[in-house]
């Protein structure tokens, strides 16, 4: 954690990603995620998650396309016991996938207002303080109904952020049109790190770029990233690549551009829940 001009900022457990954004993401920010998959997406959100273990941080992970299993199994890769978090009560992992009867933190139910009222019960059952919130991913919740995303993403944040919730948000993109699963979640949020992957001579390599952090000067390069054993996420350095060549083709944004103009209209007011 660090605090710059007086905004208070919590680190993403990768320190070279840190300095690209004056030290970590401002506290009680809702974090886009964005990429295809296979780009490093979900290691991300465990270096984040683990950090927060380690700052003394309530930690809610919510997996919706992998089991809680295999989430423990990947943070154990890089050296991180997630179990022992658990088993201390220092982090829950709500499954969305497995929904099993009788795991009090499963998710039957893949509506926005279910995964808000498991979040509350979860943030209650490991007290108050500082929350570290990851939804790995939010597509889940739309895939059949892309249109309502921005009103979903809009509810989510209007409610989790009087719990002192600091949230990273994924958001999967199709490998074949670079487009994602529902159009709103970018427009709503606080920051927006992209993640991508290129074939170049051959060669897989995947990139982070940082779109947008309000309140921060942030860097403004795509930075090259990989994946290593025992270390989980590094980020090499950055590269030639133009800023442009990782963004969607310009008849993708203005798509989006008009799928945003359509869900606008759909944004109304949800009943409030009960605050800390």
């Amino acid at each position: 954690m660090s605090i710059s001009k007086g905004i208070e900022r919590l680190s993403t457990g990768i320190r070279k990603f840190d300095e690209l954004i004056e030290g970590g993401i401002p506290r009680g920010f809702f974090v886009s995620v964005v990429g295809e998959p296979g780009t490093g997406k979900t290691i991300f959100c465990i270096h984040y998650a683990n950090q927060g273990i380690i700052d003394g941080d309530r930690v809610i992970y919510v997996t919706t396309e992998e089991s809680r299993e295999s989430i423990i199994n990947q943070a154990s890769q890089f050296n991180l016991d997630f179990e022992k978090a658990i088993q201390d009560k220092k982090m829950i992992i709500i499954d969305a996938l497995m929904k099993e009867k009788l795991d009090e933190w499963s998710l039957f139910e893949l509506t926005v207002e279910e995964l808000v009222k498991k979040v509350i019960e979860a943030k209650k059952e490991l007290g108050y303080g500082r929350t570290r919130l990851i939804v790995d991913s939010m597509s889940a919740f739309w895939l059949d109904k892309p249109a309502m995303a921005r009103r979903m993403s809009y509810f989510v944040k209007r409610v989790l952020h009087k719990w002192d919730v600091t949230a990273l948000l994924v958001s999967q993109y199709a490998v074949t049109s670079d487009l994602s699963y529902g159009f709103g979640l970018e427009h709503v949020a606080d920051g927006i790190i992209r993640f991508k992957k290129v074939i170049m001579r051959g060669e897989l390599r995947r990139f982070v770029l940082i779109e947008k952090m309000r309140q921060t000067n942030h860097d403004l390069r795509a930075h090259e990233i990989r994946i290593l054993p025992e270390q989980g996420l590094v980020l090499v350095s950055p590269t030639e690549m133009r800023s442009q060549d990782l963004r969607m083709p310009p008849k993708i944004i203005k798509k989006m551009e008009e799928a945003k103009e359509k869900s606008r209209a759909q944004i109304t007011d949800e009943p409030e829940w009960s605050s800390e």
